[in-house]
């Protein structure tokens, strides 16, 4: 039996031919300076907010803007260097801290206890999905009377709607987070006698912490928000509070410049908040074990 073989024609355009340079072009050129600081993700982001408040300041010089309804960057910049420099805005942001350092760890084990009990069972899992149904909708900030009622003017019932704006959001991510691991991976873990909640610290947990971080992020950003709100309404009717109730109370006296100033501050917290602690988890995590979605 003879064996023919053939020869497959070389398709043009797989054929790699040598490829030179052209002529009067250097490849190893280097990027200018402007270009490698642009590169970073830092200076893009300061460059926005330097832009941001270059138009503000202009806004305010130029037209003609009344400064009890619109400071100026720089009344604002003044007003938060004096509020800052009599300590007031410490005091401030320490009693905010506090409910938010007290309010935030007990919502998320609040969501823990009901995804091990959705987990668990279908029977935990309707429950979760039914008040999860009833209470995700209402926000926070409507249940503020009734946590007054409950627990009166004071700390426990900002606590309260705290723990209510963080509980549903994370609960659900993380519940959706491990409704989409693979059965295989389950699986595994089963094989290596891993069961209950083994299997879901070391194996569900790691492979759901995308979920779960989006779920804390999110959890942070509406217990932040309900906090500042809820403080808004409990300053007004207690004359007590962190920033949210030094915003009702510069505005009630007029002072527009340090209500400005008070917003930076909440809005600088964010910030820090998102990209000193949220990004380096996810950087930590995330990004070096290669499991983001």
């Amino acid at each position: 039996m003879q064996s023919h073989s053939t020869q497959i024609p070389d398709r043009p355009d797989f054929v790699v031919e040598d490829l030179r340079a052209p002529e009067g072009v250097d490849l190893d050129v280097e990027l200018g300076l402007f270009r490698r600081i642009m590169e970073r993700e830092a200076v893009r982001k300061a460059l926005v907010i330097v832009i941001l408040i270059a138009a503000w300041e202009i806004y305010t010089t130029i037209g003609s803007v009344n400064p009890l309804l619109f400071p100026s960057f720089t009344s604002t910049f003044a007003a938060l260097i004096d509020v800052t420099l009599s300590g007031e805005i410490f005091v401030k942001a320490w009693f905010s801290f506090r409910i938010l350092f007290f309010g935030y760890p007990l919502g998320i084990a609040l969501a823990a206890i009901l995804v091990i009990l959705a987990s668990a069972s279908r029977l935990g899992r309707d429950f979760l999905s039914l008040i999860t149904s009833i209470f995700q909708p209402l926000p926070a900030i409507a249940l503020l009377p009734l946590a007054t009622l409950w627990f009166g003017f004071g700390e426990p019932s900002l606590v309260f709607v705290t723990i209510h704006s963080i509980v549903w959001a994370v609960s659900l991510s993380t519940l959706a987070g491990f409704g989409a691991v693979g059965r295989t991976l389950v699986m595994v873990g089963e094989n290596y006698g891993v069961s209950g909640l083994g299997l879901m610290r070391l194996v569900l947990v790691p492979a759901a912490l995308p979920s779960i971080l989006t779920g804390l992020r999110i959890g942070w950003a509406f217990a932040w928000r309900t906090l500042i709100g809820a403080e808004l309404i409990f300053g007004a009717v207690s004359g007590a509070g962190g920033l949210g109730a030094m915003v009702f109370e510069n505005s009630d006296w007029l002072r527009t410049d340090r209500v400005f100033a008070t917003m930076v501050v909440i809005i600088m917290v964010g910030l820090v908040i998102e990209n000193l602690i949220f990004v380096n988890i996810e950087k930590r995590t995330v990004r070096r074990w290669g499991t983001q979605s």
